[in-house]
Order: structure tokens, then sequence, then C-alpha cells
């Protein structure tokens, strides 16, 4: 069974580490088995490992810095190092470590999800924290599912969602994803989810390809033609991202979402805004619902609602899914140990004042057009053939062929993308993510707290690499 490498670029090329970096590297080659990741890589030899970081570089365990274009993984939006957050989670600690909010509530909980239901678009005003991002998708799926029924409409519990998409690997988030590799192994799974198109208008069809609002109108119309193939009374909702992340980044084109939004009335359909990479200002917006003008029915998010300093996701949900549950004595019967965790909250409470006191959303709102500039620099080098992207967003879509868009082939992504770009990228201090689940990408969410001159370094690496794999193809 064939199945994409790795989430993040792939580490498979770093082994032989320095020796001072070997011994814990070792250890953790021994006992820690890691995410997305080929185990066999390790077996004679250390694993790559990250010590500290501060502002936008992270160190590894031999001293060695790296500028990280990722934030960790579309979550470190405050930067590493950020006192107020560590302080936050220290004071929760000292006065409440944990209570579940199990027909109970916390402070912190209270506030969070006050602040976050104010900030919300619309009537979004309820909120059910979760531990994730996987976590939050799975729960707007099962309250979409029994919303219908408690509203007289139980056949409704089909999900349509786009190609390539990733919307996490637990069992009914997995049956949303659609990225083949990562579902064999884990088939039959939850039943009901249907895939469609996504927007990438550099791959659109011949007949679509100068004109990126009929193209918008198209992937939309997919969406209602499955709808309309499934039965309108077995479809509960449509689960997009605000800029979709597996494949590239890949935006909306202009009034896809307008488009949308009357589709999912029409048919009366719930609209899912997977925001768990694009909310908490990785657009320059709080949600991204926000960036594009759309009111979804549901928010799904995680990962920048703490900066990563502490695991923490939320579904918001509008009055409306809300209100069957409002009184008498039904129960949305599903939970976790760990959702709106006091601690986490607390520090998601931190996270958004540091968000307000250092007005990061206006720092991406003022640099992205920078960021945008700077990569499309890198236009010139032949194996770059797609930029795409917003905010602190982008990706760079690899090709064989500019003029024909050709792309590589399974064994030439291997040798290009893994063997090449990652392990240069590495080499040179630059922590990003070379991705293959859809055509070969390389992908950069910086902090928030950057600006022009991390974006130069970041294109300065790039040229370098890009350029060296270029000629040794």
């Amino acid at each position: 069974m064939s199945t994409p490498t790795t989430d993040l670029h792939d580490l498979s090329s770093l082994v032989g580490e320095p020796a001072g970096a070997a011994e814990i590297g070792s250890r953790a080659a021994e006992h820690l088995w890691m995410h997305f990741t080929r185990m066999g890589t390790y077996e004679h030899a250390p694993v790559p490992t990250i010590e500290r970081g501060d502002g936008a570089y992270i160190w590894d365990s031999n001293g060695k810095r790296y500028l990280d274009a990722l934030s960790g993984l579309f979550v470190v939006q405050a930067g590493y190092g950020r006192e107020e957050l560590v302080q936050a989670a220290t004071t929760q600690m000292r006065k409440l470590p944990f209570f579940p909010i199990w027909s109970y509530a916390t402070p912190p909980a209270v506030e969070l999800a006050e602040r976050l239901a104010a900030a919300a678009p619309g009537d979004l005003n309820r909120v059910f924290f979760t531990s994730g991002g996987a976590e939050a998708v799975e729960t707007a799926w099962k309250l979409a599912k029994q919303y219908f029924r408690l509203t007289g409409k139980p056949g409704k519990y089909k999900v349509i969602t786009r190609t390539v998409a990733y919307h996490g690997t637990t069992q009914g988030a997995l049956a949303l994803t659609a990225v083949p590799g990562f579902k064999q192994a884990f088939e039959p799974l939850v039943p009901g989810a249907v895939h469609v198109p996504n927007t990438n208008f550099y791959r659109a069809p011949e007949h679509l390809a100068d004109d990126e609002k009929a193209f918008g109108r198209w992937a939309a119309g997919r969406i209602e033609e499955a709808i309309l193939m499934e039965g309108p009374d077995s479809v509960a909702a449509v689960f997009v991202e605000p800029v979709q992340n597996a494949g590239g980044s890949i935006p909306p084109p202009p009034g896809y979402f307008e488009t949308l939004r009357e589709i999912c009335d029409r048919h009366d359909v719930l609209l899912v805004s997977d925001e768990v990479i694009c909310a908490y200002g990785r657009l320059g917006t709080l949600f991204g619902a926000d960036k594009y003008g759309y009111l979804p029915d549901i928010i799904t998010s995680a990962k920048g609602l703490t900066s990563g300093y502490s695991p923490l996701g939320a579904a918001i949900v509008s009055d409306r899914i809300f209100e069957p549950f409002r009184t008498g004595t039904t129960v949305f019967p599903h939970g976790y140990t760990f959702g709106g965790h006091p601690v986490s909250c607390a520090v998601g409470l931190a996270n958004l004042d540091l968000f307000e006191r250092d007005d990061l959303l206006g720092n991406v709102s003022r640099n992205e057009n920078v960021l945008r500039a700077t990569l499309d620099g890198l236009r010139d080098i032949p194996i770059v053939g797609d930029v795409r992207g917003d905010g602190y967003f982008f990706s760079i879509e690899l090709v064989k062929d500019q003029g024909t868009r050709e792309s590589f082939s399974k064994a030439e992504n291997e040798r290009v993308l893994k063997g090449m770009v990652a392990k240069g990228l590495y080499e040179h201090g630059l922590y990003c993510r070379a991705d293959d689940r859809g055509d070969p990408v390389v992908q950069f969410a910086p902090p928030l707290i950057c600006g022009p001159a991390e974006f130069d370094e970041m294109a300065g690496i790039l040229r370098t690499v890009l350029t060296d794999a270029w000629n040794r193809l």
C-alpha cells in the first residue's frame, strides 16, 4: 500500500545528525513513536531533536538555529518565548490545575467562551471546547447529525468535502479527509462523506483556466451537484477550509463562498468553516470567514487559539444550531476529558490579550502582500510552478515544466521534494513543509510576529535550495 510519506517535511533524509545530538536522538529512536513518520528511517540513526525556541527561531540539540517558517505546525502565532503565556498557565495551575466542564464550569472556560462568541461572526454564540482540531471536526459532524434528528430530518447525515482536503485523522474526521493514502489502512470509515473538486485555480479545467470567477462558480456548482446527487434530505453539512491546507494553501476564487452559502441555504445544509489552521490571525483576521465575508453555521478551530502553549480546540456554533439543546432534557452526548481545560483556557485568554496588545492581526494585514511579493520573486526559478495563498499562509507548487505545468512522477517526487528540497531546507536552517499529499508543494506559515527581514531570509534559502534542486534534475 502506498501512503504519503510525512505530514511535515520528510526527515528521512536527515539521518546522520552530528554527534552532539546522538544521545537524545538515539533514545527517541528507541522509544518515541513520531507522527506521520517512517520509523524505519531511524532504526540505525538518531532522530533530529528540537530543544528550544525564541521569537521566530528554533534550535536543535546541537545548537543549530532554524527560522521556523511553519509556526511549528500552523500553531505558534505569537512566536516562542512569550512569558505572558507561560505566566498565565502557571497562575492557573496554582489556582485550579484541572476540572472537567461536564455539568460544571470553570472561570477561564466561561471567559474564553464569551470572548470567542463576541469575536465570531454573526450569531455564532455557543462554544464547545475540545482538546484539538480533529476533535472539533468530530464535534461539528456529530452535532450536525443530531441537530437534524431533533428538527425532524433524521435522514440528513452525509457531508460534502473537497478533494485532497485534510480534516483530521480520527475515524470521523478521516472520513472527511480526502487524501487516499491516509485512509486505506483504516477502512471502512464512518459512512457518509462525499468529495468534490477543490478550488486550485492553477489546476483548473482548461475551459475555465482564464476566468477565475467562472471557475469559482463551477467549483461551487460541483457542491450543489453532489447535494442533488445524494439527495438534499440526506446531506447534513458541507465542510470547507477558508484556504485549503492540503494541496498547498489553496485560496477561494472570488464569489465562491457567497455562492456556497446560497447553495447551503437553498438545500438546508449546514456550512462548516474548518478553521483549525485559518483562525486566530493566520489570514490577518481572527476568523477565516471574516477574511472572505461569509457566515458559517459552525466554525471549527484549534492550533493558534493558544499559540500552541497548551492544547485547545473549539467548535463555535450558531444560535440556530444550539436552539434544540437550549431547554428541556435534550443532551448532546459528546465530550472530551480535557476539552476546555482550565489551564489551556487561561492561556487562550492571555493569547487573545497578546494579539490585541501587539496588534498581530494588523501586522499580518500590513505585511501579507510583502510576503506574497517576496515569494512571487522566486517565479524565475524553473522548478517554481505556482505561488498561492493568503495572509501568512502560502505555498509554492513545484513542477517539472513551467510551460506545461507538468508535475513530477511519484519516483521523481521522492527524489526531488524529499531527497533534495526537504533536505536542503533543513541543512540551510529553514523549517517549513515539503508536502506531497496533492501536487508537490513547499508550504509556509511563519509566526504572526514576522516581517520583511524574516521573509527575505526565507526567500534567500529557498532560492538556493530550489535552484540547486532544479540544476540536479
